[in-house]
């Protein structure tokens, strides 16, 4: 007979650990799984579209606000999450503009999968990274990809593949 010691057998002391960060991005991930990142999602009837008009109108209305072009907006919603108010990305990022949830704590957004309160938050990001970066769409952009930590240290578009395309995309939707 074997004594019990708390352990699975084939686990190490830092399997137990689990920080709470891994837990929650654990349980954001499980649960993408279900929603469905995209219109197949697993379950069925969840907000995969806003009608047109409706994204629409709250692009124009949080962009005429925060004094960003609505052309930048709805090319950042289009790259980010294709329209999807319920998408979640691999690292955690939320709804139509993909905030981090850190972010949308920062720009007061308390339910990241509410349109208007995603796209409230995501322009008044938008807006003062425009600002931080004296206009420059580019490294705006790129900030809100790669954060503006890895553009400063950069000094410009970071080196990172996935930002440089991220950025050729929304500039390209920009046309």
């Amino acid at each position: 007979m074997r004594a019990y010691t708390g352990r699975c057998p084939g686990t190490s002391e830092s399997a137990r650990n689990v920080s709470p960060r891994v837990l929650w991005l654990s349980v954001v991930v499980a649960i993408a799984s279900l929603n469905g990142c995209s219109v197949d999602g697993f379950a069925p009837g969840g907000p995969h579209r806003l009608a047109v008009g409706e994204l629409e109108s709250l692009v124009r209305h949080s962009a005429q606000a925060n004094s960003v072009d609505p052309k930048l907006v709805s090319a950042v919603i289009d790259v980010e999450s294709h329209g999807d108010p319920a998408a979640i990305s691999r690292v955690g990022a939320q709804g139509l503009m993909q905030l981090m949830p850190g972010t949308a704590a920062q720009y007061g957004v308390l339910n990241a999968f509410d349109p208007a309160e995603n796209v409230a938050g995501g322009t008044r990001y938008l807006h003062d990274l425009l600002r931080r970066y004296r206009g420059n769409t580019r490294l705006a952009v790129a900030a809100y990809n790669a954060g503006p930590g890895a553009v400063d240290a950069a000094h410009g578009i970071p080196a990172f593949a996935e930002t440089r395309t991220y950025v050729d995309r929304v500039v390209a939707a920009l046309r």
